[in-house]
């Protein structure tokens, strides 16, 4: 007895919850003496105001959501990347010739010009070889003085070999000469180009050999940050485009520079092109082997953009809901790019078309809507 009565409360409830959801049928309102409303009657005759079997269920089906014009915008692409800086012009100066050094003028972060004295080895031998070499060529001169003037008087004494050979001994005496001068220039050592001195621990007394380490010398008034694009941003790259550029060390200031080489392939295991762009650093703030943070945009044509609760997913895929003369249809849509709770999709929905933004997870299609506001009413 208590399951009987357990199964027809049951059945009861059902019945409750359906007439609430979809409306008493008038084949059963009329059984049990029930009237219809106003609305309802006409419906029932399939008269305006709903479909056959009742304006009161076909209102209680209409969906209540929120609507809004699909509009287009530019959706603007941000790069944020990690590299580092080095000096546009940088040298790194080395002994070209072993030797004591006698003289430096290596102090560091001083600013030297190309040419400027920066280190002197021991330079008595160069100059005595050079004395040496100075001494035969004017010997070779004298001799081929000599027999000019004797073949100019008529004299048999010089023949024409004689003063062909007086002749190229003179050159190899001049060559000998200029040798000597090049290895006594080399026995100082200048800068080759302008800018800031590195560190140095060569100092006077110390003997040096060929290759040795002596200062590097940087010309920091430009800087080449290098850095790695992936492969999904490398439509962002093209020479001359600019770049943003920010240091903890100089923190909430911009620095401005323009791409001017990236590499012609992609690295086999990082997937990345390495990109070097130009920094102006006339002011001489940042320095070499600093960390950059690397900025670069670039807005697209203008896109499709909904916000994220109006996309929808079944086993087709994304799409979205357009409500025609409060009729919703389903559109399929791809989506390119998020950000917070705005997507820009591609899509054949017009612009300017309604669509539901709220409510879409419960709509079907076909499925008939009401506004929020028009359900509550005017005044409401």
């Amino acid at each position: 007895m208590k399951k009987l009565i357990t199964v027809l409360l049951s059945l009861a409830v059902l019945a409750g919850a359906y007439a609430v959801a979809f409306g008493v049928p008038p084949q059963v309102a009329q059984y049990w003496g029930i009237a219809l409303t106003e609305d309802a009657a006409p419906a029932a005759r399939g008269g305006p105001g709903g479909s056959p079997g009742g304006g009161a269920r076909g209102q209680g089906r209409a969906t209540t959501v929120v609507l809004a014009p699909l509009e287009e915008r530019a959706y603007t692409l941000v790069l944020r990347t990690v590299g580092s800086g080095v000096s546009l012009r940088r040298a790194d100066v080395v002994a070209a010739q072993s030797g004591e050094v006698v003289e430096t003028a290596l102090h560091a972060n001083q600013l030297v010009e190309k040419g400027d004295v920066l280190l002197r080895l021991d330079d008595r031998t160069e100059q005595l070889d050079l004395e040496i070499a100075r001494a035969n060529r004017d010997q070779a001169q004298a001799t081929v003085t000599r027999y000019e003037g004797l073949n100019q008087n008529g004299s048999a004494v010089v023949t024409e070999v004689a003063l062909s050979e007086a002749k190229v001994a003179l050159r190899l005496a001049q060559a000998n000469v200029g040798l000597a001068e090049v290895a006594l220039e080399n026995r100082t050592i200048v800068a080759p180009i302008s800018g800031r001195l590195g560190l140095s621990d060569v100092s006077v007394g110390d003997r040096l050999s060929i290759g040795d380490a002596i200062v590097t010398v940087d010309d920091s008034t430009s800087l080449l940050a290098t850095f790695e694009v992936p492969e999904r941003s490398i439509g962002l790259l093209a020479e001359g485009k600019p770049v943003l550029v920010t240091t903890p060390t100089f923190a909430g200031r911009v620095f401005e520079g323009t791409i001017t080489a990236f590499d012609s392939r992609l690295d086999s295991v990082t997937r990345s092109a390495t990109v070097q762009a130009e920094i102006d650093n006339s002011e001489g703030l940042l320095l070499a082997g600093m960390t950059f943070a690397i900025r670069m945009t670039e807005e697209t044509d203008p896109l499709p953009m909904v916000p994220s609760t109006a996309i929808t997913w079944d086993r087709a895929g994304a799409g979205i809901w357009v409500a025609e003369n409060d009729i919703t249809r389903r559109v399929p849509v791809t989506i390119r790019y998020r950000n917070g709770d705005q997507v820009w999709v591609e899509t054949d929905a017009p612009v300017g078309a309604q669509i539901v933004t709220e409510g879409a997870a419960k709509l079907r299609d076909g499925a008939q809507v009401v506004t929020a506001s028009r359900r509550k009413g005017p005044d409401a």
